[in-house]
């Protein structure tokens, strides 16, 4: 029986930031505060992140300058993986480096080929300040380490370079939501 409530439940859903937006490409501040609002916000996080079909979202990506993200996130063993990471830091990324396709809430119906490693680890602090640590392979380290770059003011299509980059770009300008370069 569960005695907790789902995550996003009290939760309401927010406007997505679109790539383009200074927001995605300016570094989060720390959260400093471990009260009520963060509770909220990361609650919103997840309410927006299932509205969307998603499987991770950082705070970033609805507007808000927090260093947050959360995650309802597979593994490469369909392991079902979920919480929230605080003031995260990406501490190790490491094993192979594979290419394979990613996507972005942001970037609404576009995928690419990046390169990520295998195996991710990131730490931080729960919602009560206590420390967390988070590790993944997989898919799941591909998410850890897509949540953490955009907390860091990086999204996908940073990492891509020559035709792959191109492609995206002129995608992105074609689909609905209307990306224009600044």
């Amino acid at each position: 029986m569960r005695t907790r409530p789902i995550p996003g439940s009290s939760g309401r859903v927010r406007a997505v930031t679109r790539f383009g937006d200074p927001v995605l490409h300016t570094p989060c501040r720390p959260v400093t505060a471990f009260d009520d609002r963060l509770s909220r916000l990361v609650e919103d996080l997840f309410a927006t992140m299932y509205a969307a079909d998603g499987v991770g979202l950082a705070a970033n990506q609805i507007g808000v300058d927090a260093r947050v993200f959360v995650y309802d996130c597979p593994d490469d063993e369909d392991e079902r993986h979920l919480g929230h990471v605080v003031n995260p830091a990406l501490v190790a990324a490491d094993d192979l480096a594979v290419r394979g396709p990613e996507g972005c809430l942001s970037l609404a119906g576009l995928e690419a080929g990046v390169e990520r490693y295998d195996h991710a680890v990131v730490e931080g602090f729960d919602l009560t300040g206590a420390p967390v640590r988070v590790e993944g392979r997989g898919f799941f380290a591909r998410c850890l380490q897509h949540e953490c770059d955009h907390l860091d003011g990086t999204v996908y299509a940073d990492h891509l370079t020559g035709l792959r980059r191109t492609r995206l770009l002129r995608r992105a300008r074609r689909a609905p939501w209307q990306w224009r370069p600044a």
